[in-house]
């Protein structure tokens, strides 16, 4: 979603959350959000189990928590300590 705010146009906009999201999908990956939606559809259609919805979105749901908590907040330590220490170097030549 970030990449869509850097798009100047409506097609920019369209192709910077389209390509992430289905290479997300190609590659395999589960998201518990999505999954909130995939596996209640497969167990109306007699395709899979509440037990199995059950099983699936705790894992997946600890594993999004864990991933997105580690890459977010780490990718959000690295920028923005790099521009705390910028700003005191700057704060410093004067």
């Amino acid at each position: 979603m970030w990449m869509c705010y850097g798009a100047k146009d409506a097609a920019g906009k369209i192709l910077a959350v389209w390509f992430p999201v289905m290479a997300f999908v190609a590659i395999g990956f589960q998201h518990s959000i999505a999954n909130a939606f995939v596996i209640p559809a497969a167990i109306f259609e007699n395709g899979a189990s509440w037990l199995d919805f059950a099983h699936n979105f705790l894992f997946v749901y600890l594993g999004n928590l864990l991933g997105g908590s580690i890459f977010v907040a780490g990718f959000y330590s690295l920028g923005y300590r790099r521009q705390a220490r910028e700003q005191e170097e700057l704060k410093n030549q004067e």
